[in-house]
């Protein structure tokens, strides 16, 4: 072989690298992006169910952990494929400013109110609004995530349904997700709104303990949407869809339900195709 046909064959070697490197070729896998929740990924919810998908599909998901708010601003800014959250009032804008497709619901849990064994505002029973003003009006240690996330949105609903004229001198925002949320109040002997699956799946419990549940009004659930190519036509749209068919399958529908801690439920499946 001539010198002139080794260079050649040398610089044709080297693009075929970069080109694999760079995810071309016909064995390529494409990675999916999705925003995503704090409280779905310290759950342990997607450790459970992407291995499952990718096991249907052959498609790899990096997930993006945030609070709902955070996650949408990615989907506005094309900085992910899918939506994976849970604030259904900021999806359906979402959708109707033209930045996602279409909210797809995909399951549901409840939120909880976390608080000392010893319940100084005595708060224990079923309604929310009442608990937050005897928390407010005993001035009583309370951890809001204060990030913008799903279970932030809803604790500012429950705050404005409990009508108080101030949230209490105990009250301290976090800036933070769910998991170092009840961290903090673990180790203050604070109260803290909490998704169940992550109070179910959270180790540093200390003495705390569920104190409210079962107000219809905690009722969280979660959808999935997949980001508008219109507005960002580098995003995979085909990909994210794919992940909406499936989890929204029976498929995916029976992965989510199968998902349990010590034996209970985490997450409910709420699909409707």
């Amino acid at each position: 072989m001539c010198l002139t046909s080794k260079r050649s064959l040398l610089r044709f070697s080297l693009l075929g690298l970069l080109l694999a490197a760079a995810g071309w070729g016909a064995g390529a896998q494409t990675m999916v992006v999705m925003a995503s929740t704090t409280s779905t990924e310290q759950s342990g919810l997607f450790g459970h169910l992407l291995p499952a998908f990718k096991a249907a599909t052959g498609l790899d998901v990096k997930v993006v952990a945030l609070g709902t708010g955070q996650a949408l601003d990615m989907g506005r800014r094309g900085d992910a494929d899918v939506l994976f959250v849970h604030d259904p009032v900021a999806e359906e804008k979402l959708v109707a400013d033209g930045f996602g497709l279409q909210r797809w619901p995909v399951m549901y849990n409840d939120f909880v109110l976390i608080g000392p064994g010893n319940d100084p505002a005595q708060v224990r029973g079923k309604d929310i609004a009442q608990a937050l003003q005897k928390i407010a009006k005993n001035q009583s240690a309370f951890v809001s995530r204060g990030d913008k996330s799903g279970t932030h949105a809803a604790e500012l609903r429950y705050w404005a349904m409990a009508g108080t004229a101030s949230m209490g001198a105990g009250y301290k925002a976090c800036g933070c997700g769910m998991g170092p949320a009840l961290n903090m109040a673990s180790s203050m002997g604070a109260y803290v709104l909490a998704d169940r699956g992550t109070w179910l799946s959270f180790k540093n419990r200390a003495d705390l303990a569920v104190l409210v549940q079962g107000d219809e009004r905690l009722f969280n659930p979660y959808g999935v949407i997949a980001v508008n190519p219109a507005k960002h036509p580098h995003v995979k749209v085909k990909e994210a869809q794919r992940f909406i068919d499936w989890v929204t399958s029976p498929a995916g529908q029976a992965n989510i339900a199968a998902y349990k801690i010590g034996g209970e439920q985490l997450f409910f499946p709420s699909a409707k195709r």
